[in-house]
């Protein structure tokens, strides 16, 4: 949420217009989703599904495809996170990425970079504690969003009596 103190600052390191240590960005990141966490379980508590962009998931993949960085050092800050009931992983090459609007304007849109990122994403897709699904997202924007929405109501109807659980605890 680029909205917030916390969020300003890591927008403006996104934009290339400033230049933060790498485990600080990871640590901003971290902190910038446990500001929205009281809200997060308050809607939750009152039956809203809450749909996440990223969410941790992101970050430890991003943090973790630099140079020096451990998959394990980077999901530390966000143990105890509410823990999704469904992750969806939108499957896109770095080359169709790079061919969309916008592919370059951020600090880390690069193709080789994004490779490395997908690789993280791949090692963290093997916690069989967590419910990934992948979706091919070179497809049109309707069937993808019919497929998006097909998995979510079923996931939906799965989940609407559990308890709600915390990431990587």
């Amino acid at each position: 949420d680029r909205s917030t103190e916390i969020g300003q600052l890591i927008s403006s390191y996104l934009g290339k217009e400033k230049n933060l240590e790498d485990h600080t960005v990871h640590l901003l990141f971290s902190a910038n989703r446990w500001e929205h966490v009281p809200m997060m379980k308050e809607k939750l508590r009152q039956g809203i599904t809450v749909v996440v962009d990223r969410y941790a998931f992101s970050g430890v993949a991003f943090t973790s495809a630099k140079e020096n960085f451990c998959l394990d050092w980077c999901k530390q800050p966000d143990v105890g996170l509410p823990k999704p009931d469904l992750i969806l992983f939108l499957q896109l090459s770095p080359e169709e990425a790079a061919e969309r609007g916008d592919f370059g304007h951020e600090r880390y849109e690069t193709s080789s970079f994004q490779k490395k990122v997908l690789q993280s994403f791949y090692c963290l897709m093997e916690d069989k504690t967590l419910n990934w699904k992948t979706v091919n997202a070179s497809k049109s924007i309707e069937d993808l969003h019919r497929e998006i929405k097909s998995i979510a109501e079923e996931t939906i109807q799965e989940v609407q009596n559990k308890p709600l659980g915390e990431l990587w605890k």
